[in-house]
């Protein structure tokens, strides 16, 4: 059995993979399936050490990216994508894969545009409430489609579709209950707020919580996640923002944060501050009250989709990206802060949200279609 991945470029098209790879080798184990492999085919690999852990080969595939405004560079992307497609042919026809799951996002066409033309089962999987460009085309041949977002289901066909939530790696699913504020450094008597841009950071975000950053730090404690290539100018901001704060030791930042600190920082924090991507999945199964703020411009809106969506669900405030001031976030963290019942009315509608056994789910469908297509 041989199972092939394709998406990349973020971490909300990758690490929903490895969540759903993780399950196939339990599976795998458990049903005592013989000759399986692995293998994900992008334009970088993204995380080697995930995929190494995880026994999936990194089969390499340069794409191009054809953006939805006029840029001279879409015309070099085109060609770049076309001889991309011969290359991810040859090199799915030598795996042979038994099924080829998208994760959408540009990364992917190519392997989708190959198993069409080779005739090998596809499987998608959707994280938002509109669905990408990619995701919307291999819909339309696809032998099973998940979605993250019940509202998604709308945009493929019915009885190939399936809401199963977000792939979440199990190590995510629990955050810490101990041990969290001696790993950060952190006074466990004073409220915790964790800033989440998204694996790139949030520029938006990094700009508000500055001009804010001394009073917030009068009250609360801050974890900040701030992408690796804000980090640096960030820190230097902070510095001379905080000269003279006796406060200054209870701001904490960090490019990106790894599997252990994730759990130490959502376990200590009383309300999360986010994007409006795929982490909102590991927000919900964590139950943290959260404040959503979405990308202004994303394809078909899916940022402001998903954030008003879930803030449907009482789980979470929605701020819109053109609203956001300083004395605005303040205003909505100081009123949570204060509302003990709403916090915790955020936490249980956050936890019905959830949906801890969708990587299990996808995972098993997969194998099933695989097995099927290998008995062939």
């Amino acid at each position: 059995m041989k199972i092939l991945f394709a998406g990349g470029g973020t971490g909300g098209h990758f690490y929903p993979i490895i969540a759903i790879a993780e399950k196939i080798n339990e599976i795998i184990d458990k049903e005592k399936i013989v000759k399986s492999k692995l293998y994900f085919m992008s334009d970088t690999p993204y995380d080697s050490v995930a995929l190494f852990d995880h026994g999936i080969e990194f089969k390499k595939v340069e794409t191009g990216k054809i953006r939805m405004y006029f840029s001279i560079q879409n015309f070099f992307d085109i060609i770049k994508t076309f001889f991309a497609v011969f290359k991810a042919l040859f090199k799915v026809y030598r795996i042979y894969p038994d099924v080829v799951v998208g994760k959408g996002g540009y990364a992917s066409f190519p392997a989708l545009m190959a198993a069409r033309i080779l005739r090998i089962p596809v499987v998608i999987h959707e994280s938002d409430s509109y669905p990408g460009r990619v995701n919307k085309w291999a819909g339309k041949f696809a032998e099973r489609i998940a979605v993250s977002f019940d509202e998604a289901a709308q945009y493929f066909p019915s009885d190939r579709t399936a809401h199963t939530g977000q792939p979440i790696r199990s190590e995510l699913l629990q955050p810490s209950s101990e041990g969290m504020f001696e790993y950060l450094k952190l006074d466990p008597t004073v409220p915790v707020i964790l800033i989440l841009g998204g694996s790139q950071g949030a520029e938006v975000i990094n700009n508000v919580i500055l001009s804010a950053l001394p009073e917030l730090l009068s009250k609360y404690q801050i974890i900040h996640q701030t992408g690796k290539k804000h980090l640096k100018n960030l820190n230097v901001r902070a510095e001379m923002i905080l000269t003279d704060s006796p406060y200054k030791d209870r701001y904490k930042t960090f490019d990106f944060l790894g599997i252990l600190a994730t759990k130490m920082a959502a376990g200590a924090s009383d309300i999360i501050v986010s994007r409006a991507g795929s982490q909102l999945f590991e927000i919900a199964i964590w139950g943290v009250p959260s404040i959503i703020i979405p990308i202004t411009h994303s394809h078909g809106d899916h940022q402001a989709r998903n954030a008003f969506n879930y803030a449907r669900s009482g789980a979470a405030i929605a701020i819109e990206e053109s609203n956001l001031q300083s004395h605005i976030l303040l205003q909505e963290l100081d009123k949570l802060m204060k509302d003990d019942k709403k916090r915790e009315e955020m936490k249980q509608a956050a936890k019905k949200f959830a949906t801890p056994d969708a990587a299990e789910k996808i995972a098993q469908e997969i194998v099933n279609i695989a097995l099927r297509h290998e008995s062939r």
